[in-house]
């Protein structure tokens, strides 16, 4: 199996914020550290893609 070079960064966050990632986190099966770096991908895709294709509402957002 290839070696993962991912890097390690410290990071604060509310313990409210937390929770809430921890409970969206075991909702979808993933450990918490696993949700924030796919939440951050998805985000990072988004970006990429630019708000091509969303609608009126969505763009107001």
């Amino acid at each position: 199996m290839e070696k993962s070079n991912k890097k390690q960064i410290p990071l604060r966050i509310s313990e409210n914020l937390f929770d809430e990632l921890e409970r969206w986190a075991d909702d979808e099966f993933r450990s918490v550290n696993g949700q924030i770096e796919y939440l951050l991908t998805e985000c990072v895709k988004y970006r990429k893609k630019g708000k091509k294709g969303l609608t009126k509402d969505e763009e107001s957002d």
